[in-house]
């Protein structure tokens, strides 16, 4: 009986294959990172943005005071609504939520940009300070509160009306914002990290 030697591959085929995919693998790698850190913090910021939709048809729902705490350094937030809501300002507050984190990549400010985005706050910043229930209450630092009344409207610790509500994070590479107008619509912004921000509405 006769044999053949089936056809193989040679070394330098062989190393020139690998080179191309070592090629293709780093321009591959960039890209990939990239658009993962893009649907981190995009997630991030429409989770944030559902949390405070949650939070505003809480305090509809409970005809009361309904909060987004927010721990600035932490990364996390969660709802809380006033067990008193004729006080104010409010004395007691239930956590009616878990408490969610921001992606790894991804942490609450706004740094370098200088401006708000169009139409929504005088100067740029993080919601209000989250205030304690001592009495006389003080503002707990590194916090920031998206506070909501009974009828839907975004108000400060004492309950006054307010159109300065905002909550701010970033990646380094992007900034994106959710702003609450005096009405309580709720919107969605984005900008590259620059300290001349050009918003965009998501």
């Amino acid at each position: 009986m006769k044999y053949t030697s089936a056809p193989g591959f040679s070394l330098i085929e062989i190393l020139m294959v690998v080179a191309i995919m070592g090629v293709l693998a780093a321009i591959a790698l960039p890209i990939t990172t990239n658009a993962i850190r893009f649907n981190k913090i995009s997630g991030d910021a429409r989770d944030l943005s559902n949390q405070i939709a949650v939070t505003k048809m809480r305090a509809a729902s409970k005809f009361s005071q309904a909060r987004i705490y927010v721990d600035l350094t932490g990364g996390t937030y969660y709802v809380q609504t006033c067990n008193t809501p004729a006080t104010t300002p409010c004395p007691a507050w239930t956590t009616e939520t878990g408490s969610t984190s921001v992606s790894n990549t991804v942490s609450f400010g706004y740094s370098p940009a200088a401006t708000a985005p169009p139409n929504t706050q005088t100067t740029i910043g993080q919601a209000e300070s989250c205030y304690s229930t001592a009495s006389p209450p003080v503002a707990v630092s590194n916090t920031a509160c998206v506070i909501f009344n009974s009828r839907g409207v975004p108000v400060d610790h004492n309950n006054n009306p307010t159109n300065s509500d905002a909550l701010y994070i970033s990646d380094g590479s992007f900034i994106y914002g959710v702003t609450v107008a005096a009405t309580g619509f709720i919107k969605v912004w984005r900008s590259p990290y620059s300290s001349t921000p050009s918003w965009s509405v998501q």
